[in-house]
């Protein structure tokens, strides 16, 4: 049965542009896939834990000789690691904060990326150990920083997703940027056309994913 992984990590509920085209994909992907799993996880309710000493000690303790305690500061982490292993597919709605990912989504990444379960260094190299992973990124900006913008280089959410993903094992990943995001804000255009079409990129998206 085939499985997709969908996380949202926009603070915004419902007037959330990423939430409303990640929802669009996972509603295609459910009718191409009408027998298959979604597994959601929104970061905004999801209560996570700093990275302390305690908690890397555990990681990088043995599996077998780790203590109940490590073993409960591990807990979240295992968890979100099994959604990605389980998933063959993921879908993020992701919004651009201060040019780089929201808080919430950094927080998750400390999670997942981890030494022994993500990603393993072999004669120094690392070697990423999630593989055979799709991956699809709904993004959203105030700004545009489109490739050919004067601002492109402000943008450090696909080039950074692209890099830590990259890291962990995904070779097949897939962007689609709605920017200009503050027009709707400012009251400059009508939310159902600013929408229309990215809604029909991201429906023509999923039927070739």
């Amino acid at each position: 049965m085939p499985t997709l992984l969908h996380v949202d990590a926009s603070p915004l509920s419902e007037h959330s542009i990423t939430r409303r085209l990640s929802s669009e994909f996972v509603e295609g992907w459910r009718l191409a896939n009408p027998h298959g799993e979604v597994i959601t996880r929104d970061l905004t309710t999801t209560k996570f834990t700093g990275i302390d000493a305690q908690w890397v000690q555990a990681v990088y303790s043995a599996p077998d000789s780790r203590t109940p305690e490590q073993n409960q500061l591990l807990a979240l982490s295992d968890s979100l690691i099994a959604e990605l292993e389980r998933a063959e597919e993921w879908i993020f709605g992701v919004p651009m904060h201060n040019f780089t990912v929201p808080t919430v989504f950094r927080l998750w990444l400390d999670q997942v990326v981890r030494a022994g379960r993500t990603f393993s260094y072999i004669n120094g190299s690392p070697i990423g150990l999630l593989k055979n992973k799709k991956a699809f990124f709904v993004t959203a900006s105030g700004g545009r920083y489109d490739p050919e913008s004067i601002t492109a280089s402000f943008d450090f959410v696909q080039p950074y997703l692209r890099c830590i993903f990259g890291f962990i094992g995904v070779a097949e990943m897939s962007f689609h940027s709605a920017g200009g995001t503050a027009a709707l804000a400012y009251g400059d255009i009508d939310r159902h056309a600013f929408l229309e079409p990215h809604i029909q990129a991201i429906r023509a998206q999923v039927q070739t994913v």
